[in-house]
């Protein structure tokens, strides 16, 4: 069934827009909630969640993209279920893509329109080589271990060309206005 199609059952509140959504979305949403919070039973309630969310934003909101749109919508309830796991708590061991970023981004809402242009102007301005390690990091949290083996890097590599990119965002934002 075409997006289209599944969006058109969500107009006429037909409950097999759920189950089309799902069929066509929910290993995808799945994966992308487990590399944010790598807890099974945490990420199945994130996807659980996804289903309502769409259920209850469709309509009025018509997504030009599904895809996007619940990808956008599991990611956003996999991070406040991450936030929520750990307030209070901070491991050494375990650096997560949020608190990299979190190093170089402004303390301010994350919901403000001014900010989130800015980084899509800075990621589109990359080199299409550390736009790939970007939004595969920061987006779809995707670990340093595997991106090394992907493009064919060392882990330090990753490491140290992120770090890099982390550090021309945060001047990026410093120089608009955005102090950290």
């Amino acid at each position: 069934m075409q997006d289209n199609e599944i969006i058109a059952l969500y107009f006429a509140r037909d409950e097999a827009a759920i189950r089309e959504t799902q069929r066509a979305y929910g290993a995808l949403c799945l994966s992308l909630a487990m590399r944010i919070l790598n807890d099974r039973s945490d990420s199945e309630e994130c996807v659980n969640d996804t289903w309502l969310g769409v259920w209850n934003s469709i309509p009025p909101q018509r997504p030009q993209s599904l895809r996007a749109y619940v990808c956008k919508l599991t990611r956003r309830i996999a991070i406040n279920r991450w936030q929520y796991n750990h307030a209070g708590k901070r491991n050494a061991d375990v650096t997560v893509p949020l608190e990299e970023l979190a190093e170089c981004m402004p303390d301010t809402s994350a919901d403000d329109p001014a900010l989130a242009a800015l980084i899509k102007d800075f990621v589109v301005g990359l080199e299409p080589d550390d736009r790939k390690l970007f939004v595969g990091r920061y987006w779809h949290g995707y670990a340093v271990s595997a991106m090394a083996k992907a493009y064919g890097l060392t882990q330090n590599a990753v490491s140290l060309r992120l770090r890099r990119i982390r550090e021309r965002l945060q001047t990026y934002l410093n120089e608009r206005g955005y102090r950290v």
